[in-house]
């Protein structure tokens, strides 16, 4: 796998992600969802922290805006280091499957710095109305838009039998989160390195295997 194509596929990433997003953040209003199987639901949520929602001013004693501020140019840094990693390894001629998931990891990581970055600038709120693309009024600044997500897959919905201890009748969800494409991408690229280790890093499976015997 070459440069040409590590960037195609990081493209291809954004793109879809973009277009979702853009789509979704236009014809939803915030909390609006829509059940597409009992397992899956586009439902439209906002992300103004970090994974989970977690906000940096629920740590630090920070405005909810400098917290976001942070978050930010952390993602900036975290980005430029992931694609010198990349070239680098491009350069190296490592194996595609590495090359593969670090693009993977690269492009989710720069689809949520889009929104983080710009949304604040071409949107309006979504509070009890749908935004409007390139408005008048946007609902932020450079560097404090919110992450748009809107995939949930609620596999678990119930209500939990009395006899339960503690929880008896109280209703019970199994993976809650709602994400976006963006997320997905980054996900699945961590989930090739840890599946295929060995061929991602055939030297260090060399090196394990000679130190063992």
């Amino acid at each position: 796998m070459n440069l040409k194509k590590s960037i195609l596929l990081i493209v291809a990433v954004l793109l879809i992600d973009q277009i979702f997003k853009i789509y979704i953040k236009t014809n939803f209003k915030l909390h609006e969802a829509v059940e597409v199987f009992s397992w899956f639901r586009i439902e439209f949520v906002e992300n103004e922290g970090a994974a989970w929602g977690t906000k940096l001013s629920d740590i630090l004693p920070i405005s909810d805006k400098t917290g976001k501020l942070i978050l930010t140019v952390f993602r900036l840094f975290a980005i430029s280091g992931i694609g010198y990693w990349l070239y680098e390894s491009v350069k190296d001629k490592k194996p595609a499957v590495l090359l593969a998931s670090i693009a993977l990891i690269f492009a989710g990581a720069f689809g949520n710095i889009i929104d983080s970055v710009f949304y604040g600038l071409i949107f309006d709120h979504s509070y009890n109305q749908v935004a409007t693309l390139f408005a008048e009024d946007p609902y932020g600044t450079l560097f404090h838009g919110k992450v748009v997500d809107m995939l949930h897959f609620p596999l678990i919905d119930t209500t939990l039998p009395d006899w339960v201890p503690g929880m008896g009748g109280e209703r019970f969800t199994f993976f809650d989160p709602v994400f976006n494409i963006a997320d997905s991408a980054i996900s699945v690229g961590v989930a090739i390195l840890l599946v295929f280790h060995k061929k991602a890093f055939p030297k260090d499976a060399e090196e394990s295997q000679e130190n063992a015997v």
